[in-house]
């Protein structure tokens, strides 16, 4: 822990956040993380197999096979549009991911308004003082650690603080 976020949260929010922290273990999320990449790797591979496939004459076909016009911009269009479907299902088992700890958390403690109000607390600071991370890193972190528009909320690694509690508390959030 850091001391920010001891200075931060009192002992009860700390407790949630320990527990989220213990749900990630539990429910095996490393396993689950790593197994939706590797389909995600598998997808993006298998497009760019069929793409230089269908440019080099298709699977066990002749290569100079021309009746077939228009395959080439269909594998060109699978071979952008796999990584990013890949990408989309890598982080919907993420943002999964951060409901279920969640709700592992609050389970583990029998309080989930703890939780709740550590969210906010980390939220509303991570906005004050935001927190030095990257794309590649930013799924480390128990709140969105990146910033921007909200297009960019469709790429975010955990779901947005307001739906988060929602879920923990069973009503809507309160908006800071």
């Amino acid at each position: 822990m850091t001391q920010g976020i001891l200075g931060l949260l009192d002992d009860e929010e700390l407790e949630g956040v320990l527990a989220h922290e213990l749900g990630h273990v539990r429910n095996r999320d490393i396993l689950t993380s790593s197994i939706a990449a590797t389909l995600a790797g598998a997808i993006t591979l298998l497009a760019r197999w069929a793409y230089y496939a269908e440019i080099f004459g298709g699977f066990g076909g002749s290569g100079g096979d021309r009746d077939r016009r228009g395959g080439a911009f269909g594998g060109l269009l699978m071979l952008f549009l796999a990584p990013i479907a890949a990408t989309l299902i890598q982080l919907w088992v993420s943002r999964t991911r951060e409901y279920q700890a969640d709700a592992s958390g609050a389970h583990y403690t029998g309080n989930p308004y703890a939780l709740a109000r550590a969210l906010q607390k980390l939220d509303v600071n991570s906005k004050r003082v935001p927190m030095v991370a990257t794309p590649s890193t930013a799924h480390l972190f128990i709140v969105q650690p990146l910033l921007g528009v909200d297009f960019a909320s469709l790429f975010s690694t955990h779901p947005p603080i307001y739906k988060r509690i929602e879920r923990l508390t069973g009503r809507p959030a309160e908006l800071q």
